[in-house]
């Protein structure tokens, strides 16, 4: 159960507008490196981790992915609020007009919609840990790519720096994820040998007494 703040987690407030910025942003809406992919990845994977302290930091992670699409899904409102039909045909925004007006839908930069089939759950803790880490960096890297071009928007270019920081701080607390399951996985099997071979020594006294 969560409990909802109605309010961005970071302060965003555009004052000028600019679509075409706006055209590439919504990519971390519903590209394929976007937040709503990110947040139901974790959200996802969280169910099978060994451990609650792994499936908490999913679940806290997955949450504020949430909180992060939110304010990307801002960030592209306020840039087209209030656009005349010239600056939506200057910034190639037509057939973005025609199927969605001005709602905010998830797709790439490149016109593509999001889709379930991205979300990776493989049902094995390692390989969703690794992937994970993986794609905080592919976020990180988007935002660096986004906050290139919004070189002349500083009030963009401020909320884009703080979602990549916390992209850094997503990538280093499943790193710490990842060690600890894998610590736990290496004890479970260690334990299991440990168990084999007081059996093995307990069968060879008992056969030593008897002889």
């Amino acid at each position: 159960m969560w409990n909802y703040s109605k309010m961005l987690q970071y302060p965003i407030n555009i004052k000028e507008k600019n679509p075409k910025l706006a055209r590439w942003i919504i990519s971390q809406y519903g590209g394929p490196d976007g937040e709503i992919n990110a947040s139901l990845n974790y959200l996802s994977q969280r169910f099978a981790m060994p451990d609650q302290r792994s499936k908490a930091v999913l679940n806290d992670i997955g949450t504020e992915e949430l909180s992060h699409l939110e304010m990307v899904g801002t960030i592209v409102h306020q840039l087209t609020r209030d656009a005349t039909m010239e600056e939506i045909n200057n910034a190639g925004l037509q057939a973005y007009y025609t199927d969605h007006g001005i709602d905010v839908y998830p797709q790439s930069a490149g016109g593509l919609p999001q889709t379930s089939i991205s979300v990776s759950a493989k049902g094995d803790p390692i390989a969703n840990l690794q992937n994970d880490m993986a794609a905080e960096q592919k976020a990180r890297a988007t935002y660096e790519k986004l906050i290139d071009l919004s070189k002349d928007d500083k009030e963009v270019m401020d909320v884009l720096r703080y979602l990549r920081a916390r992209e850094v701080v997503h990538f280093q607390r499943f790193g710490e994820a990842l060690r600890n399951v894998q610590d736990l996985l290496m004890e479970k099997r260690c334990y299991s040998m440990s168990n084999t071979s007081s059996t093995n020594n307990s069968n060879l006294m008992q056969q030593t007494s008897n002889n």
